[in-house]
């Protein structure tokens, strides 16, 4: 099992990287939103010339925001300050695209845009179509002509939540990034997705291919409740973020109120409708992963906390792990935006990570 971090880039916070570096994770993932945070590119290549170990990349960088050849060279870019350091986690984005007012990338262009940017990294000429002229492109300079690398092999994790994304990432991807239960699937699910769209181009997914699950943690201290006011503090955004996204899910796509938000739904629903109509998705989204609302602390409770997080104490939480271990998860990436990262990378670290 690998630990990894998912923060929020922050052009104020690239200490954060070498900290992480020197508590031993693995690697450090930056999410990519044009309206709240800073360039996540701009973040990495500040991060790679901070660390000599930790493995960097985007978690995840935005199909709608930014064309194929704009990603390939970023990524490609950071490959050349930190060679065999860099891999690409590219998703069809829920935050950055609705703070716009607009929807994440339909999954017919997901699977286009992914041909195109796993040629590009592989150095191989594909036809790529741009306001309706379709050309050949391939990355022109790079390696031994400079300014770029796309040697070592730079890794491509599609994000995938649904069965077909997932599918996807064993179509394209050299590994899948995907929620773990409650609120995602089971990692062998979620595997045989991967495999299903692997098969339908005579693909095979060999043990180099990676999984790696975005999760939020509380670690709780003895005697300490699921609900108390650290534990808010500590990963309040991140519950609410999910009950963001399923806002969306439910007014844009008409899908079913979750069982686990029905007890604060109504309660939440008159939250947002404070905002004119025309403007809740400048509200919706605001906050990602870094702060509440006024009124919603209110909504969190334990068992919100229980159904969005891996919760216990240290003991608990090496059990939790293990488990989705044997299950077949290879690493975990767990989410944070809160000042209090800080610490808690420290303590997951020696308290959980030393276990394994």
């Amino acid at each position: 099992m690998k630990f990894g971090v998912c923060v929020m880039a922050n052009i104020d916070e690239i200490g954060f990287f070498s900290h992480a570096e020197t508590l031993g994770y693995h690697s450090v993932w930056v999410a990519d939103s044009q309206l709240l945070f800073s360039d996540c590119y701009a973040v990495l290549a500040l991060a790679a010339r901070q660390t000599s170990r930790l493995h960097l990349g985007t978690g995840t960088a935005i199909t709608g925001t930014r064309i194929p050849a704009v990603q390939a060279a970023a990524v490609a870019t950071l490959n050349r300050i930190a060679p065999g350091r860099i891999h690409i986690g590219i998703g069809t984005g829920n935050t950055a695209m609705r703070t716009m007012g607009q929807r994440p990338m339909r999954i017919a262009d997901y699977r286009s845009y992914l041909s195109v940017l796993s040629a590009l990294l592989r150095g191989e000429t594909v036809d790529y179509t741009y306001n309706g002229v379709t050309k050949p492109i391939r990355m022109l300079m790079h390696d031994e002509t400079g300014y770029m690398n796309l040697k070592p092999k730079i890794p491509l994790y599609v994000s995938g939540f649904g069965p077909r994304a997932m599918g996807l990432a064993g179509e394209f991807g050299d590994g899948l990034v995907f929620a773990i239960p409650p609120r995602g699937v089971a990692v062998p699910e979620a595997m045989a997705h991967v495999r299903q769209g692997a098969a339908r181009i005579g693909r095979d997914i060999g043990q180099d291919f990676r999984n790696c699950a975005l999760v939020n943690i509380a670690l709780l201290e003895p005697g300490e409740a699921v609900d108390s006011d650290r534990v808010k503090r500590l990963v309040g955004p991140n519950v609410m973020a999910s009950v963001y996204y399923f806002y969306d899910e439910v007014h844009e796509r008409g899908v079913e109120v979750p069982e686990f938000l029905k007890p604060l739904w109504s309660r939440y629903c008159a939250l947002v409708e404070d905002t004119a109509p025309e403007l809740r998705h400048l509200r919706t989204h605001e906050f990602h992963y870094t702060y509440l609302h006024p009124g919603e602390a209110e909504l969190i409770d334990a068992d919100l906390i229980r159904a969005t997080c891996l919760v216990g104490v240290a003991d608990e939480l090496v059990e939790q792990i293990k488990a989705l271990e044997a299950q077949g998860l290879q690493e975990i990436m767990w989410a944070t935006a809160v000042d209090a990262k800080w610490r808690f990378a420290e303590d997951f670290a020696r308290q959980v990570m030393s276990k394994f």
